[in-house]
């Protein structure tokens, strides 16, 4: 029988989605990709297959999920299966350079970024592109916002790098990227299901740049709520979105952005793997939840793929 097939390596991240499904009463599949055998001449099961990879999973231990998911893709793609957050999207979201190319040519403005590989010419790379001014060092794959770090200048960089803080990126890729001053400490996470816009997330940066939004990484006893719904954005920036992610093939994703004292949005990130915060959207009201979203778009594709092989 088809069903959705969930691709993913965390299992704490899935029982909200996994809730979502029942409740839509769509068959589906856990699909856990941290080992498997996959044999290329055997047809995989039909259905929709979801790919929820995450860049971050090599900070669980799950080093070669993104890898095996590779493989997975193009043998799901070599027997034209139906995938939501495909190869390209995989592609994205274990690569912010790839990301900001891809942005570029979908007219969406980025920080200033200065991709580095070497340790050694780290500090002469920030000198030269920020010269006395604060900047922001961040792994080219990452996730939650680990690894990311905020620097005065290059000589504050300088002496980070010789304390035992500083960790190589997994690829080897820093990236040296303009700190976007906010008028406040708020940065933007426009979430988006089947390509359109469902609504956007104010988070609070006072405390760092982890900023996972899964209920499974809320702090206790916080001050004030982290994340806060926003029905709507930017029109124009909105538009520029869903163009980007028309583009560059992803159905799913959480979109960050800041927006400086200029008022210009520009947008850091793109979480192909998004999650949605529970407290966040029953504070708000929101009629469909973002897991709801998701499912609901997830059966309307599977019902698709039912009629068209009735």
């Amino acid at each position: 029988m088809p069903r959705i097939h969930v691709l993913h390596e965390n299992p704490d991240w899935l029982p909200p989605l996994a809730a979502a499904l029942d409740g839509s009463g769509a068959a589906w599949e856990d699909w856990l990709l941290v080992e498997r055998a996959i044999d290329l001449s055997v047809a995989p099961p039909e259905g929709v297959f979801y790919n929820r990879m995450s860049a971050s999973s090599h900070t669980r231990g799950h080093r070669y999920s993104a890898e095996l998911t590779a493989v997975t893709l193009a043998w799901l793609s070599q027997y034209g299966r139906r995938i939501v957050n495909g190869p390209a999207a995989l592609d994205l979201e274990i690569s912010k350079v790839r990301q900001y190319a891809a942005l570029a040519r979908a007219g969406v403005a980025t920080p200033r970024t200065v991709p580095v590989v070497g340790k050694d010419k780290l500090v002469a790379a920030a000198r030269q592109a920020f010269g006395k001014g604060r900047f922001l060092l961040k792994p080219n794959r990452g996730g939650k916002g680990l690894g990311v770090h905020l620097f005065e200048d290059a000589d504050d960089l300088a002496g980070f790098l010789e304390t035992f803080d500083y960790e190589a990126p997994l690829d080897g890729v820093h990236l040296l990227q303009d700190y976007v001053v906010t008028r406040e400490p708020i940065v933007t996470r426009a979430e988006f299901v089947g390509g359109r816009f469902l609504y956007a997330v104010e988070v609070d940066t006072s405390n760092g740049f982890e900023l996972c939004p899964a209920d499974v990484c809320s702090l206790p006893g916080a001050a004030r709520p982290a994340f806060k719904v926003v029905e709507d954005i930017d029109a124009g920036l909105k538009a520029r979105l869903e163009r980007f992610l028309q583009l560059a093939d992803i159905e799913i994703a959480g979109i960050e952005f800041a927006v400086g004292a200029d008022g210009l949005p520009l947008v850091y990130d793109v979480n192909t793997n998004t999650n949605y915060n529970s407290e966040a959207e029953a504070a708000a009201g929101v009629d469909v939840t973002g897991m709801e979203a998701i499912a609901g778009f997830l059966k309307g594709e599977l019902n698709k793929r039912l009629r068209e092989a009735a």
